[in-house]
């Protein structure tokens, strides 16, 4: 197949799932051409099957805010003509949807046939798709896609709920490739961050409100008084004043590592023994899921698609939104028994080896089969 995809080529979750996953069909055989209007910053590898389409915006004097969606459709319908796409992938509702039922129409009125996907990612449909504003555009669109997927059991329920649209949302989960995490070899790379005898929490996010980053320096607080231990935080965001403000306060800066952003963070997460997640909301975990590929058992919230995820009592724990002393206390029973450590580490691999790339993308081969 040829296949388009439009994503935002951040540092964000939906960014790094459509990059992995258009590397991925692209060593199956398929051609994928990326249409965004910055290189994905996964996409970093030569491939005679991968392809990247920038789209430019002129900056305008009349306009305030310079009208990025017409220019992207306009790409699309010239990559759809020109390289005979079979299929459009757009990730993350907002704007890509309503633009991809655009460059639709325009190409219907050439006799051209283009279907596509909309790939639901959370914030677009739980946080941003939230606004009244964007109602009518995100219910229209999504019930003009030929397919809708969503990334957990969570999302598609909050879809429904929220917009109440008449299109079937199928289900399919985030992934990684297992293969890359089992030939990742970090432990030798602890001392760069403790000593022997301490243990290393990590948190991965785009510190972001409601990531709760001020939840994990809580919940670090209360750990390393009972167990030595550092914490690395692997991220940035418009929290990070907030985030340098309270370790200061709590005295725990000399023992929190920060490494800031990092486009692949296996290398750390190879070196950690606990993954603190506490998110207000998280439509998957896909942070979650790459710490239980690298054998790391999850301390969570239970809310959103992480349920479908952490298994309590198994995988790692999880306690209510906001709960950081239930938190610290699972965190502290888990670094104090070895052997429960030990046994949380392998059900935390083998939960993440369900979601490996070999499993789920037949899935999405499977919906684009469905519509051409």
């Amino acid at each position: 197949m040829n296949i388009g995809i439009v994503c935002y080529p951040t540092f964000g979750g939906s960014g790094v799932v459509a990059t992995e996953l258009g590397i991925a069909l692209a060593q199956k055989g398929h051609k994928v051409h990326f249409i965004t209007y910055s290189q994905p910053f996964r996409l970093n590898q030569f491939s005679d099957n991968l392809f990247y389409h920038e789209v430019s915006v002129n900056d305008y004097p009349l306009f305030e805010f310079q009208p990025y969606e017409s220019v992207l459709a306009s790409k699309i319908v010239d990559v759809a003509i020109y390289e005979r796409l079979d299929v459009l992938h757009v990730h993350y509702a907002i704007p890509h949807a309503s633009v991809a039922y655009m460059a639709q129409q325009i190409l219907k009125s050439r006799k051209i046939n283009l279907p596509y996907i909309t790939t639901l990612h959370g914030t677009d449909i739980t946080l941003v798709g939230q606004d009244p504003s964007f109602e009518p555009v995100i219910f229209f669109s999504l019930n003009k896609s030929n397919a809708i997927t969503s990334v957990s059991e969570s999302l598609r329920k909050d879809t429904l709920k929220t917009f109440k649209i008449a299109n079937k949302i199928t289900v399919i989960p985030n992934f990684i490739k297992i293969d890359e995490y089992q030939s990742i070899q970090g432990v030798c790379q602890r001392h760069k961050y403790a000593q022997p005898h301490e243990k290393i929490l990590i948190h991965v996010s785009n510190f972001r409100k409601v990531k709760r980053v001020d939840d994990v320096l809580r919940i670090f607080d209360r750990v390393r008084k009972d167990i030595p231990c550092k914490l690395i935080l692997v991220g940035d965001g418009p929290e990070r004043p907030a985030i340098d403000k309270l370790c200061r306060e709590l005295n725990t800066c000399s023992d929190i590592i920060s490494v800031g952003m990092i486009a692949n963070p296996k290398e750390i997460l190879a070196v950690g023994d606990v993954f603190l997640l506490p998110s207000e909301t998280e439509s998957f975990g896909l942070a979650a899921l790459e710490a239980m590929a690298m054998k790391m058992p999850v301390i969570s919230t239970n809310t959103g698609g992480i349920p479908e995820l952490n298994i309590h009592g198994k995988t790692g724990y999880m306690s209510k939104v906001g709960d950081y002393e239930d938190m610290a206390k699972n965190t502290i029973a888990l670094l104090s028994n070895e052997a429960k450590l030990a046994q949380f580490k392998l059900n935390a691999f083998e939960q993440a080896k369900k979601f490996d790339i070999d499993v789920i993308l037949p899935m999405y081969e499977k919906v684009y089969e469905s519509v051409l």
